[in-house]
């Protein structure tokens, strides 16, 4: 590869042609273009990343033109940026999102292009209260104050919101590596991932937004200061709930004295970014829209999807709801056994124990989103596990649901999927540190 200058740049054009066909030609509905297409993208950054012909520097940039690549399509992947957008708007007009479902406010709102958002959005989220915490909705309200009325407008300040977020993930990531004196060039295994990049910058899901938060807040206890640290891990949870599920893991770390400082200034700061919002039926709208996340949806599941077929068999019935309120007490044991009875002394272990606890959460979960895996990406980096790496790749044979008329899982593709990942994932416990991607990556 070093003696043909002409090699290296194969991958790059094939993952700018890639990035462009999927952010500009290829809806979800076209199940076999999007796969070749992601595929393509997925392997020259494998080759990116491994072909010494690249310095950190090379990559970095790479790794912006590929996400800028994305900067004037609409999402053809996700909806979801329609009902941002109608967050937004409400909230610059004074109405709180939490209290008025769009099927309520139709018939009496007037915002820029309401019957558009309305209608694409969907009739699952127009029938729903709000789940995005206030940070989100803060983004989301300043996107709408700034563009004009436009939606096209809106989507491109979506994505700078989130590409400035990648870069400061980039820049912490990087930084927390080399305290842990971890080679940072592992950095790219996230930077340059597609998934990263697709389901981020392309179909616009502000996990990274969240994720950076988490970050910046993961470096500053690193160099000890926690307190600045619960700041933003707080905002982290205000965008996002997901990192709720991390909090006890920085107990052993900080002792009971620090703890309880630590947390309070969690919950205070969280709270705080509620306020705004406060209203009598704030907390029950906001439970209920959360609950439907464990009781009612069901898309990409693994183990859920086992116990379902034997609670089918046994009563005749879909028993979500059974599961979905067993569900959550089930995480909240594991979490609390890898984050209390495990040691989390070290930054190791602290970071092989939270990317276990979420993989687990995620594979007992009802959802599973493609661009969920983002988080595991992350923490992943700093572990001997590269699972969720492999994941990043099959993971999108998840949308093979959609090209089906009507929308239908295919079990096959679902049973490919997960026997993948947890064969990658019991082969890297059980069988050897340096199994899977090496792990001096």
């Amino acid at each position: 590869m070093k003696n043909n200058p002409k090699l290296p740049l194969i991958p790059v054009f094939a993952s700018i042609i890639a990035y462009v066909s999927l952010g500009y030609f290829v809806p979800r509905e076209h199940f076999v273009a999007l796969f070749s297409f992601f595929s393509i993208a997925f392997f020259s950054f494998i080759f990116l990343y491994t072909n010494d012909s690249f310095s950190e520097r090379k990559l970095f940039i790479l790794g912006i033109v590929f996400r800028v690549l994305f900067l004037f399509c609409l999402p053809f992947w996700s909806q979801d940026f329609y009902r941002f957008i109608w967050d937004g708007n409400l909230v610059v007009n004074g109405i709180n999102p939490y209290l008025l479902t769009p099927n309520e406010l139709i018939n009496s709102i007037q915002i820029p292009n309401v019957q558009e958002l309305y209608t694409n959005m969907g009739s699952l989220s127009a029938s729903h209260y709000s789940n995005y915490p206030p940070v989100n909705q803060l983004f989301f309200a300043a996107t709408c104050f700034f563009s004009f009325g436009s939606i096209a407008v809106s989507v491109l300040i979506f994505k700078l919101f989130i590409i400035f977020s990648d870069v400061g993930i980039y820049y912490f990531g990087r930084k927390i590596l080399v305290s842990l004196n971890q080679n940072p060039k592992k950095i790219f295994l996230y930077f340059l991932n597609p998934l990263i990049i697709i389901e981020l910058s392309g179909n616009l899901h502000f996990e990274g937004v969240m994720l950076f938060f988490f970050v910046l807040g993961l470096y500053l206890f690193i160099i000890e200061k926690w307190l600045f640290a619960a700041v933003f891990i707080a905002f982290s949870i205000a965008t996002k709930l997901l990192p709720l599920l991390l909090l006890p893991f920085f107990y052993q770390r900080l002792g009971f004295k620090k703890s309880v400082a630590f947390y309070t200034v969690t919950i205070a700061v969280l709270g705080a970014t509620f306020l705004p919002f406060v209203a009598p039926a704030l907390i029950s709208n906001y439970y209920e829209t959360i609950g439907l996340w464990f009781t009612n949806f069901e898309f990409n599941a693994s183990i859920y999807y086992l116990f379902r077929k034997v609670g089918f068999y046994f009563t005749g019935y879909n028993i979500i709801g059974i599961i979905g309120k067993i569900s959550p007490v089930v995480m909240l044991v594991i979490v609390l056994l890898f984050a209390l009875v495990r040691k989390n002394i070290s930054y190791v272990s602290f970071f092989e124990n939270t990317l276990l606890a979420l993989s687990l959460y995620f594979f007992i979960s009802t959802t599973m989103h493609p661009w969920y895996v983002v988080n595991l990406v992350f923490l992943s980096l700093f572990s001997r596990f590269k699972f969720p790496i492999i994941w990043s790749y099959f993971v999108v044979l998840s949308y093979f649901a959609y090209s089906q008329i009507p929308f239908k899982e295919n079990y096959i593709i679902l049973i490919l999927e997960y026997s993948i990942v947890f064969c990658v994932l019991f082969f890297e416990i059980f069988k050897s540190d340096k199994a899977g991607f090496p792990t001096d990556l």
